[in-house]
């Protein structure tokens, strides 16, 4: 393996448990691939399934019937749909993170945890995505919002956030399937020449792409990864700066302010740490990853949840200054709303899972006990979902005009798609962990002191 990419540590041990060498990394992660699954495996799959049949039969009877079988009303015209797309699309982005720009900054303890973070960003956005196409109504006119000219002439206005979320949103999910499935390319090879079957040679070797691992391969393989890096590391910045800037264009309170940029983007990389960890935790419980997934690893994503928690503590209390600061009437109103209004039930919630949970984190104990972590994670995505649901239930349920004033209240269907949406992530992730390297072997290799040609290993397996 050429060593430019990967370089090796010089304290293994900061990044994997001790006694790892080459052939022990490929057995422990290949064999979760060649195995039979676990039975723990067989029932998560069971309930995210059964979760994804309860998607596709409420998405069929919201095509019949159209979206008034939602809680939709004059004001709240974006509800729950667009709520969970905000959600989904902020639980992808700590994928990118993880994967490029820890990468570009050289943190190997990021390669561990890479590989499914990458598949997390997958699966989230796909998640996200179907929203957008669910909440239009006319589902089979979806094609006019493309930003293409047809024989209709509807140009679209290209001035519109609307339009940079579309080539934001996919642009995004383009470079982090390139991404993700270059990474996989010298795994799946692996994988390859351990086949028993015919059937599974000839899978992987054409995901494999004829990789043999030859000095030359691994210089392109190289060169392909850092630019991807590069590629993908300014979108973490700009995917959820422009749903951002689909609210603050607007001129309703409560969304018109410049910090939701930096607000979204502090959030989007606080929601998609806490569902990292508990995707990690699941994972490391259902196939004994302990040596590979260490403490170590946790704690660090503890304390980044613990950094961006507070930065969106920062904003919550910044939000309620500038609305005072303005003078603004409307914008006072609103914030006051949405504390002690008929919705403070959510903010508290919201608040409270934010903001304070993530505090026990300035504790070495909290950070390095499996059960603190995993109720913490939960609460993470439980108080990022009802941000979303604070910014945009609440501000548009009390709008400029009292008498248009009025309360959303989710149905059954609201619930269900909703639910449904954790069915399709958590089915496509867990078959990712059945069939797909789970942990980056090739990476891991390389900073394991037997890459590093100067240990005394190094000899001994070249």
């Amino acid at each position: 393996m050429n060593n430019k990419l990967f370089k090796p540590n010089r304290s293994a041990e900061e990044s994997l448990a001790p006694g790892y060498t080459f052939s022990t990394v490929t057995e422990d992660i290949s064999r979760i691939v060649e195995s039979k699954p676990p039975q723990k495996w067989w029932l998560l799959f069971g309930v995210a399934f059964s979760f994804l049949l309860v998607l596709l039969g409420s998405v069929g009877w919201l095509f019949f019937e159209g979206t008034g079988i939602w809680g939709l009303n004059n004001p709240v015209g974006w509800g729950w749909a667009i709520v969970n797309f905000v959600f989904w699309v902020g639980i992808g982005h700590a994928g990118t993170l993880i994967s490029a720009v820890l990468f570009l900054f050289r943190q190997q303890w990021r390669t561990a945890i890479n590989r499914f973070a990458e598949a997390m960003t997958i699966f989230a956005v796909i998640s996200a995505l179907l929203f957008p196409t669910i909440h239009v109504g006319r589902v089979w006119l979806l094609y006019w919002f493309f930003p293409v000219p047809n024989q209709m002439a509807m140009w679209p206005n290209f001035r519109s956030p609307l339009m940079w979320d579309f080539f934001a949103v996919g642009t995004y999910f383009t470079v982090s399937l390139l991404f993700w499935y270059v990474g996989l390319i010298p795994d799946l090879a692996t994988i390859r020449d351990r086949a028993k079957t015919s059937f599974r040679k000839i899978t992987y070797g054409i995901l494999a792409l004829g990789w043999r691992g030859g000095n030359r391969q691994w210089k392109h393989y190289e060169q392909a990864y850092l630019m991807l890096a590069g590629l993908a590391t300014p979108l973490v910045l700009s995917v959820h700066s422009v749903v951002a800037t689909d609210f603050a264009t607007s001129i309703i309170p409560g969304w018109h302010t410049t910090i939701f940029p930096p607000y979204f983007v502090a959030g989007a990389i606080f929601s998609g740490f806490g569902m990292v960890m508990t995707l990690t935790l699941i994972a490391r419980n259902i196939y004994h990853l302990e040596n590979i997934i260490t403490i170590g690893h946790l704690e660090k994503m503890s304390k980044v949840i613990l950094v961006t928690g507070s930065m969106v503590g920062y904003s919550y209390i910044m939000e309620f200054f500038i609305a005072w600061y303005s003078g603004n009437q409307f914008e006072v109103f609103a914030f006051i709303n949405r504390a002690f209004g008929p919705y403070a039930w959510a903010y508290w919630i919201m608040f409270f899972s934010n903001v304070i949970t993530p505090q026990i984190f300035w504790v070495k104990k909290f950070r390095t006990s499996i059960p603190v972590l995993f109720v913490a994670s939960i609460f993470v995505n439980i108080g990022m979902w009802f941000e979303r649901f604070v910014i945009t239930v609440i501000s548009l349920s009390r709008d400029f005009l009292p008498s248009s004033w009025d309360y959303f209240t989710p149905t059954i269907w609201d619930i269900l798609v909703f639910l449904g949406s954790f069915g399709l992530f958590f089915t496509l992730f867990l078959l990712f962990l059945r069939f797909l390297p789970m942990v980056a072997m090739a990476e891991i290799k390389g900073i394991l002191p037997e890459a590093n040609p100067h240990h005394e290993k190094y000899h001994e397996t070249h």
